[in-house]
């Protein structure tokens, strides 16, 4: 009775642990997110790019390039009206975190991040706009 019992707890102090765990990676990831999203408000895409990846920055080259990517393919980052974080999911490795972001023109989009844990802490390592049927309709 008493191992069945010390196991339960064990088990219950794990899921306590875990969502704790879960909880703190999304807070940071979406504090990353939302720093980026303060910088391209502010236009300083200096301060944009290095919430990128190490990755995406050797991409990009520098911020005058990702600046022309994200005012060219991402207006709704640039300029969001109102941003929601939705879903986080662990999937190979990687976190992905869902965000859905209304424009000024109030259209709706949903983005997926690839968010990358570094030395520097939470980086974005690539963001896929989603298809939202419905949503802007």
């Amino acid at each position: 009775m008493w191992k069945r019992f010390m196991s339960v707890l064990g088990g219950a102090v794990l899921t306590v642990l875990v969502a704790f765990g879960a909880a703190g990676q999304q807070s940071e990831i979406e504090g990353t997110i939302n720093s980026q999203l303060e910088a391209f408000k502010a236009d300083d895409f200096e301060r944009a790019f290095t919430y990128a990846t190490p990755t995406l920055q050797q991409l990009f080259q520098s911020p005058q390039n990702f600046e022309r990517m994200v005012t060219g393919g991402y207006p709704m980052v640039w300029r969001p009206a109102e941003v929601r974080y939705l879903e986080l999911k662990e999937h190979q490795g990687s976190m992905w975190q869902k965000v859905q972001i209304t424009d000024q023109k109030g259209f709706m989009h949903v983005l997926l991040y690839r968010m990358q844990e570094t030395e520097a802490g939470w980086r974005i390592g690539g963001v896929q706009i989603l298809d939202a049927p419905g949503v802007n309709a």
